[in-house]
């Protein structure tokens, strides 16, 4: 997605500068408790599961570690060499 094109301002006095600035130090606190409450959202633990969600959880989590499970084993027979330098693997070392 290309980057909308930005403009530049141009300030001639310290005040509009400073205006400027307390202007950015607000958008960016907004932002910031923004943020905070949507980390606080996704971070919380839900106490009112029901007996089917918290299965249903564990599936899903279950699946998704399956899968990179399998994957991980996936990308490592194809492109396991690119990794020798780690010793993984059952090839035998030389003498």
């Amino acid at each position: 997605m290309p980057m909308p094109a930005t403009q530049i301002e141009t300030y001639n006095t310290l005040e509009e500068i400073q205006l400027r600035r307390d202007q950015l130090s607000e958008s960016i606190e907004r932002d910031k408790e923004k943020i905070a409450a949507v980390w606080g959202e996704l971070l919380t633990k839900r106490e009112d599961a029901s007996k089917g969600e918290l299965i249903a959880s564990v599936v899903t989590k279950s699946i998704t570690a399956i899968d990179a499970f399998l994957m991980m084993r996936k990308l490592m027979k194809n492109y396991g060499h690119l990794f020798s330098f780690l010793n993984l693997g059952s090839k035998k070392k030389r003498r």
